[in-house]
Order: C-alpha cells, then structure tokens, then sequence
C-alpha cells in the first residue's frame, strides 16, 4: 500500500494521461495496520478501525481482490484467482513483490486444529468473542473441571505480537469478571510460553526481565526455555513435564514469508524469502522488487545482518522503493536502503507499557503513553489517526465493552434452527394428518362392513 501511495504521489502526471497502470493484488481489500491488533482484541479500538481500504487510499490505482495463483516473472505475467470466476492472467512490467508472512507453524500434534494466531483483523476479532465466550462458560457451569478449562489461557512466543496479546487480553478478562458473580480474578490462569531463555529481545535484555516481573505480579505464569509439545484436544503438554487442559491457546512463535512468493520463479533463501538487494531490487532479476516480511533485505547498519521483520522497516522501505521504482522508470540511479532502528515499544494493557525509543528506557504508564502516541501517528491516513484517537478518548470516561458476540461467527444459525424448526412443525402436521386419515380410513371400514352384516 505504501509503495502504490508513493507512486501515486510521484507518477500523477503519468497515471492521469494512462502512461502508467498500477495494479494492487491482494486477498483483501484493504491493509491492516497490525500493531493495533492486540487492542483491537482487548476491545480498546473498533476492528474496523485498524484496517484502511485500499480503494479510498488508491483512487489511481486498480485495486484487484484476488490471490496470485501462479508468477512467471520471465514471461512478465501473473495468474489470480478473483473471489468469483476462473482464473485470470495479468501482464505487466514491474513487479512488487510484498506480501507480507503468515505464522510459522511447527509440526505440534493438535495446533494446527486447536490454535489461533493474532496476524488478522478476523483473528483478532474471533480471540476476542472466544475469550470472553469462556468466560460465559465457567459463569454458567457447576462443573469444576470445565471451568477450569474454560478458565486457562495459553499463549506461545515471548516477542511483541505474543507478549502484547496476552498482557492486553489478561487486562480485559480482569475488567470482564467484574460484573460476574462466579469467575474471580483469582480464577484466571493465563499462561505465557517461551522456548529461549528470555522475552521481548528488541527491548534488552533489562526491559524484557523487567517485563517478565511486571507480567509475573499480574498473576501470568511466563515459562522460558519451555516447548509447547502437544495440543491435541485441548490438552497442552509442554517440555517441562507439565499438562493440562486449556481452553485457549495462542500461537505466535515466529512468522514466515507468505507462500505467495513460492507460486514462481524468484528466488529465495532457505528462510523462504526472496532474495533482495540494498536497493529493494529481487536479486538477479530486471524490473523486479521487493520489501517487507517476505523479502531479505540487507541491512547496511550491522554488518551480514538483514532488516527485521517489523512495520518500521516495511514502511520505510516502501517509500524508498516507490522511489527507486520511479527512477529506473525515468533511467536514474537507484538508491540503496538504509536505516537504523528508532528503538522499540509495546504496550502491556491499559496505563502500561514498556519501551526503548533511540536508547532510552521507559517503563509503566510514560511506556503506554509513548506507545499510543507514536502509533497515533503512525497509523495510516488522517481518517484512522481521527478515529483510534475517539476510541482512546471515550475509554478514559466510559467502561471497556466486555460482551461476546460469538455468533456472528454463525450468522444463519438461528436462521436454520427456525427453518429446522418449521420442518419438524410440517413433519409432525404430516404425520398428524397421516394418522386422521388412517383412522377415518379404519371408521369408513367398520361402518361398510357393519352395513354389509346387517344387509345380509
């Protein structure tokens, strides 16, 4: 999105006289904006205000909701599959190639089945609903060993996308027990799962013991150098011999490049990203570009080291990239990516927060505050920067939302219960109606028969 807004910005004379066509494929219709996406689970943002439509953002641009099937970049052409239809083959000239990751799974007995990730606005809105669901569950049932499960919340992977959600989501079940008579705070059992020997990295080593200690004094049980080994039926058993029954499990242990980038011929590493320069070009390849989560892109600040997956350096490298693209469309010379790293922030629920902006060290509330301001502004488009703000805004003077609409999960399910309903009604008239004629059947019988004997 960012690169498609800077070749807007850069080529308007081009794009308004049809020299130039940019084409936007993507699954949705629209970008997320995923730091956000933890509050959006804790219910302190509106879902829909962590994505941006594409088609309002790109007016010049052809938006194409659709998955790329098949690349050949040689050949200059591309297969998507549309949400309706068969297939199609778009031919161009320069190709961007950044789809971002999706999460990298282990092959854990019972993940695939009974985990979730926190990587989409859908994710986090199904987490949010299954949450609060559990809690309704330990509310309503006398059965102790039910709500014990309902009760335990497990998450795996101590970087930033696993310690936000579990901090964010402990924070809003808190709120939630409240208004309830049976569940207690002491009831919850959140859990957080690590396989090294610390969490939060980017923060340091201090920040992330101190994270730890902070999350520990809430009642979350952070278990480092631990392996989840198994999930099936919702029984987790972890390295350290311990097992349990768990009606949650998170999973955000890592991330991978999405497969999109596997559907041609451009090359990747064993990490299965594809191969970029400095100058976010796809390595040995002509008029082919790269950038984001699923490229490996040098890193000129640290010696053999390439960009971390983050939105910091995505964002950035799409503008340089827009740029470089304009370049070689106007046959300049492209400039290589550089960019050190401004520090890093993470939010721990409501009033909390941890963060390490250009080397300096902020705990607790200054660490949220910092937190809400940098991605207030880094936020895309004025629209979105408005209405987290009103969110925010509100939640200082009214109560946070806690209730589950776990059925629109299943939109048409009382829809169909009625249509379910209303054929047993028609079954059981049928068979009523089935019964009354056999029996005026058996009466019109008995009287023949009687006329006929008194006949005879």
């Amino acid at each position: 999105m960012y690169t498609a807004l800077r070749l807007q910005k850069k080529l308007k004379r081009e794009l308004r006289r049809g020299e130039v066509k940019v084409t936007v494929v993507d699954p949705n219709s629209y970008m997320t904006y995923q730091p956000f996406l933890p509050e959006a689970a804790a219910g302190n943002i509106s879902p829909r205000h962590v994505v941006v439509p594409l088609r309002r953002v790109l007016p010049k641009c052809t938006v194409r909701k659709a998955r790329v099937t098949e690349l050949n970049h040689d050949e200059g052409w591309a297969i998507v599959q549309p949400l309706a239809g068969p297939p199609e083959r778009i031919t161009y000239d320069y190709l961007v190639m950044a789809a971002g990751a999706v999460p990298r799974l282990l092959p854990i007995p019972g993940l695939a089945e009974n985990g979730i990730s926190l990587k989409t606005v859908g994710e986090a809105i199904h987490l949010r609903n299954h949450v609060l669901e559990q809690l309704e569950i330990a509310e309503s049932t006398n059965d102790e060993e039910m709500r014990r499960k309902a009760l335990t919340f497990v998450f795996v992977g101590g970087g930033f996308a696993g310690v936000e959600a579990v901090a964010e989501l402990e924070d809003m079940t808190r709120d939630a027990t409240r208004y309830m008579r049976k569940v207690t705070p002491q009831d919850l059992r959140f859990m957080l799962v690590e396989a090294t020997g610390r969490i939060l990295p980017e923060v340091g080593p201090d920040m992330g013991r101190w994270t730890a200690e902070q999350l520990r004094g809430r009642g979350i049980a952070v278990k480092m150098n631990t392996l989840l080994k198994s999930a099936v039926g919702g029984r987790i058993e972890l390295s350290d011999g311990s097992s349990f029954q768990a009606g949650t499990l998170v999973w955000n242990a890592g991330v991978k490049a999405s497969p999109v980038v596997r559907q041609g011929d451009l090359p990747v590493d064993g990490k299965g990203r594809v191969k970029g320069t400095e100058f976010l070009t796809i390595e040995g390849l002509v008029r082919a570009f790269t950038a984001g989560d699923n490229a490996a892109i040098p890193d000129l600040t640290q010696d053999g080291e390439f960009c971390p997956p983050n939105a910091q350096h995505a964002v950035r490298q799409a503008k340089v990239l827009g740029d470089n693209i304009v370049r070689s469309l106007r046959g300049k010379t492209l400039k290589p990516y550089v960019h050190g790293n401004l520090g890093t922030v993470a939010g721990l629920g409501l009033h909390k927060g941890v963060a390490n902006p250009l080397g300096f060290k902020l705990k607790g509330w200054p660490a949220w505050f910092f937190h809400r301001t940098y991605h207030g502004a880094m936020v895309p488009t004025f629209n979105r920067k408005i209405r987290v703000v009103a969110d925010w805004t509100l939640a200082l003077f009214l109560k946070r939302e806690t209730v589950s609409l776990a059925t629109v999960e299943q939109p048409r399910a009382d829809f169909e219960l009625a249509a379910l309903d209303d054929a047993r009604a028609k079954a059981r008239i049928a068979e009523a109606a089935a019964a009354e004629t056999e029996d005026t059947g058996s009466e019109a019988a008995e009287t023949e028969t009687a006329a006929t004997e008194t006949a005879a």
